[in-house]
């Protein structure tokens, strides 16, 4: 009884495997890739809005240097063309300034370089890794720079100078950006004369670092 038992249990494996060997091939399992975002491309136009703070030095051939500080807010406006991971662009902005600095040094009464508007025209080239863009920049400034001591007549002009900085821009939500970035500005130096405390030749110097923030709306 128990012989007969194991062939009917061998004889319905035995079916079972052939049954099975009989049977077409399983199709494969396919799994959809999931789709990626574009990579971010920082060609086009753009407009925005920066603000932040100075510090540098002015100098007086009468009365030495002096420590200038202050902030600024202004527009700004450019573009960019992206060539693989390089970024080629133009940039250009201009900012109401408050920017001063006094001394007493050989001028009791107090001696004031101050600024009140800073402008500049750049190029700038970036890196772009998908949303982050480091860049370095560097172009013309423009400014005024004013004298004054009180019992004088004082002075100002508006000069032509130079800049250089860098800095980062990162890609927020739909076409905006932001951006952090550091600039020097050399706006030279104007000849204020007798206007600045009588002497016939009194050159009044003007340097400054900008580090600003800024937002931007691409196009």
């Amino acid at each position: 009884m128990l012989r007969v038992l194991v062939a009917c249990v061998a004889l319905v494996a035995f079916a079972g495997v052939a049954a099975a060997a009989d049977l077409p091939p399983r199709a494969p399992i396919y799994y959809k890739a999931p789709l990626l975002p574009p990579p971010y491309t920082w060609s086009g136009f753009y407009v925005g809005v920066n603000g932040g703070g100075a510090w540098g030095t002015s100098s007086w051939d009468s009365t030495g240097g002096r420590n200038i500080t202050g902030g600024l807010v202004g527009g700004t406006i450019g573009y960019n063309y992206q060539a693989g991971p390089a970024v080629f662009g133009v940039e250009g902005d201009i900012d109401w300034a408050n920017i001063s600095g006094k001394t007493t040094a050989n001028c009791p009464t107090g001696c004031q370089t101050s600024d009140t508007w800073l402008s500049t025209a750049r190029g700038r080239l970036g890196h772009a890794a998908d949303r982050l863009m480091p860049f370095i920049t560097g172009g013309a400034a423009f400014g005024d720079i004013r004298a004054s001591q009180p019992g004088f007549a004082g002075g100002s002009t508006v000069n032509p100078g130079w800049t250089i900085g860098g800095g980062l821009e990162f890609a927020l939500i739909g076409n905006w950006t932001g951006k952090a970035e550091y600039l020097y500005v050399d706006l030279g130096k104007f000849n204020c004369g007798a206007g600045c405390g009588g002497f016939v030749s009194n050159n009044v110097s003007f340097t400054t670092n900008l580090l600003r923030v800024g937002l931007n709306y691409r196009f």
